[in-house]
C-alpha cells in the first residue's frame, strides 16, 4: 500500500511539473506572467506552512521577511556593476534570514496569540523603517532595477524573457518543495509537529523547544526571502507596500484555504485565491472584495482542513 501511494504521489507530481513547464509555451503574456505570480505566492505560503501547519505558530511577520529578501536582491542589483544574479539571490537570503533569527530571537519566547502579535509588531517596524528610510529604500517610491541576465561565468549568460523565467521560478519553487518535504519528515520536522500538538509533553521529553522554534522561524523566514526575491525578479522593483503586515495575513489565508501542514495545500490556496479574486475584479469592479470574503468564511465553515483536505476526504470516500 505505501509503495502504490509512492507511485501515485510521484506520478501526480511529475505530471503537474510537465504543465508547468509547457504552460508558458501556449499561454498568452497576461497568463504567463499571472502563473508565475501564483507560484511565487505560493512559495510564501508554503514558508508560512512551516510555522503555521507544522509547528503550530501562526506568524504575521512573513511580510518583513518577504519585503526584506526583496530590497536585499534590488540593492545587490543597484550597487554592484555589472548586477549579478546568484548575489543578488545571496544578498536577499541573508538579509531575510538575519531579520529572522532577530525576530526569532524574542518572539519564540512568546506562545499562541502573544507570538503573533510579537510578530506582526516587528513586521511594521520594518515597515515604518523601510518607508521612512528615503535615502537607502526609496521610500514610499520603492526601488527600481533592471533584470540581470542567468548567468554561470565562463559557461553562459541568457537574457530573462516571460518564458524563461518562469522555467526559473518553476525550477526554485520545485527544489524548495523538495527540501521542505524532506525537512518536514526528518526527526527535526518530526519535533515541530510534536511542538504543535503537545508543546509541554515535548519539553517534558528532553528537547530544547525554543531552540527548535528559532530555527523553525529562521528556516520560514529564510524561504519567504526566496519567495521576494523572485517577486522582485519578476516585476524588476522593491515597495514597502509588500512589508506591511496584510501581506502575512494573505499568506496565511493561502493556507488555510489549501490546507494548513500539507505544503502543497498553500500553492492550492494561493493558485484559488488569485484565480477567484481575478474572476471576480472584472466584473465587480471595487465590490469584488465582498464575495471574496462571502466565500473565504463559507470554506473555513464547511472546508476546515481545506481545499486539498476536502478533496482527499471525498477521494476516500
Amino acid at each position: 500500500m505505501r509503495a502504490r501511494r509512492g507511485v501515485v504521489y510521484w506520478t501526480g507530481f511529475s505530471v503537474v511539473l510537465a504543465l508547468l513547464i509547457t504552460a508558458p509555451l501556449v499561454l498568452p503574456e497576461f497568463w504567463r506572467r499571472f502563473l508565475t505570480e501564483i507560484l511565487i505566492w505560493g512559495l510564501l505560503a508554503m514558508s508560512s506552512d512551516i510555522l503555521v501547519g507544522y509547528t503550530g505558530m501562526v506568524s504575521f511577520g512573513h511580510s518583513a521577511f518577504f519585503g526584506l529578501g526583496m530590497y536585499g536582491a534590488a540593492a545587490a542589483l543597484i550597487s554592484v556593476e555589472p548586477p549579478n544574479l546568484w548575489l543578488a539571490m545571496m544578498s536577499g537570503l541573508v538579509g531575510a534570514a538575519a531579520v529572522a533569527g532577530f525576530v526569532a530571537y524574542f518572539s519564540t519566547r512568546l506562545r499562541d496569540i502573544y507570538f503573533a502579535i510579537t510578530t506582526l509588531i516587528f513586521s511594521q517596524i520594518f515597515y515604518v523603517i523601510i518607508f521612512t528610510w528615503t535615502e537607502v529604500t526609496g521610500g514610499e517610491n520603492g526601488l527600481t532595477f533592471s533584470r540581470p541576465p542567468l548567468a554561470i561565468p565562463g559557461l553562459f549568460s541568457v537574457r530573462f524573457t516571460s518564458e524563461s523565467l518562469h522555467w526559473f521560478v518553476v525550477v526554485v519553487v520545485t527544489m524548495t518543495y523538495l527540501v521542505l518535504r524532506r525537512i518536514t519528515q526528518s526527526p527535526f520536522g518530526m519535533v515541530l509537529q510534536s511542538i504543535r500538538e503537545n508543546e509541554a509533553r515535548t519539553r517534558a521529553i528532553g528537547y530544547p523547544i525554543e531552540r527548535y522554534k528559532i530555527v523553525a522561524v529562521m528556516l520560514s523566514g529564510l524561504f519567504a526571502g526566496l519567495a521576494g526575491v523572485l517577486y522582485a525578479l519578476q516585476n524588476r522593483f522593491a515597495a514597502p507596500d509588500f512589508v506591511f503586515f496584510l501581506v502575512s495575513g494573505e499568506a496565511v489565508i493561502y493556507n488555510v484555504i489549501g490546507g494548513i501542514g500539507t505544503l502543497v495545500g498553500p500553492i492550492v490556496g494561493a493558485a484559488f485565491f488569485l484565480l477567484l479574486r481575478e474572476a471576480l475584479s472584472r466584473f465587480l469592479t471595487e465590490y469584488y472584495l465582498i464575495p471574496v470574503g462571502v466565500i473565504f468564511v463559507a470554506m473555513v465553515i464547511f472546508m476546515p482542513q481545506g481545499l486539498l483536505g476536502f478533496m482527499r476526504r471525498w477521494l476516500n470516500e
